[in-house]
Parts: C-alpha cells; structure tokens; sequence
C-alpha cells in the first residue's frame, strides 16, 4: 500500500469547526509572539478535545516552545482520537497489515495523520530519554510503510548510524 495515495479525500484542518473554537485559534495565533496563545489554545481544547485541527496547533504550540513533555501529551491524544475513528488497537504494538489496511479503506488521509502522530510520539520519546520505546516505535511504522513514505526507516537509519551501527537495508 502506498501512502500518499489519498486523493480527494477531506485533511483533518477540513473538519467544520464551532466558530468560537475558530476564534480562539485565531486569538493564538495573533497571541503567539506575545506568549499569550497558551490560554486560547487550552480553551479551544477544553471545548473541542476530539477536534484535530485543535490538537495539532496545540502540538505545535508546545513542540516550538521545547515543552517536549506537553507536547508528547498531545501527540498521545491526537493518536486516542485519530485512531479511535479509525477503530485502531490503542497499542501501537497491536498494529499489523490488516489493521493498516481496514483503516485506509476508512480514511487513507486519517491513517496518515495517526501515523505521522505515532512517528512524532516516537521522535518526542527520543528527545525525552526513552529511546528504546522511541526507536521500537520506528521499528513498527518502517515495518508497515512499504515505501518510507512517512521517513520513519530514514530516521531509523539516522539514529543507528549516530551510534555506529551498521544499517541494513530492508
């Protein structure tokens, strides 16, 4: 299966939002160079927690302020959502081919946004000291992205070349 083949199908930042949660995230991002986009952003979750488009400025809020730990918080409840849509496992361990394949016949631009989610929650558990969680993760998303279309087998091959390891292709 090829990952970037999801023509015509809605992105997350498509989903109708309540125009005050619209509001509030437009209220951060005027806030943002003045610290104040904190505030809306909490309150644009509060009132729309399943909503994507609020997790991902959420995300990108904390990410950009090196508030690794937050931003891994958020990264696991994008995961909670976009994968309890696509009725994925909640373990990442769980996911095989035929998980993979059910839910790109659900959504094949929400299965890339739970994967580029699982790939950001590997890369934060990286940068946060749990590298063997970080690295399995990885391990799983190269196994079922044929093509490395998402870069997880790139980033792999970066992690052990750092550590002198030899890369094998697969």
């Amino acid at each position: 299966m090829d990952l970037l083949d999801f023509q015509g199908e809605a992105l997350y930042f498509d989903e109708g939002l309540d125009p005050a949660v619209t509001a509030l995230l437009a209220q951060a991002s005027r806030d943002y160079g003045d610290g104040g986009a904190e505030r809306p952003l909490q309150q644009a979750y509060r009132a729309a927690p399943e909503s994507l488009a609020v997790l991902v400025a959420l995300y990108r809020f904390y990410y950009y302020q090196h508030r690794l730990d937050d931003a891994w918080r958020i990264a696991e409840a994008a995961l909670a959502v976009s994968g309890a849509r696509l009725d994925l496992p909640r373990d990442w361990r769980e996911l095989d081919r035929d998980y993979i394949g059910l839910a790109a016949q659900r959504s094949m631009t929400l299965l890339r946004f739970h994967l580029l989610a699982l790939k950001a929650s590997a890369y934060l558990r990286l940068r946060l000291g749990q590298g063997d969680e970080g690295e399995a993760l990885l391990e799983k998303l190269a196994q079922l992205d044929d093509h490395d279309r998402l870069g997880a087998g790139a980033l792999l091959q970066v992690i052990r070349q750092s550590r002198g390891l030899t890369v094998v292709e697969t």
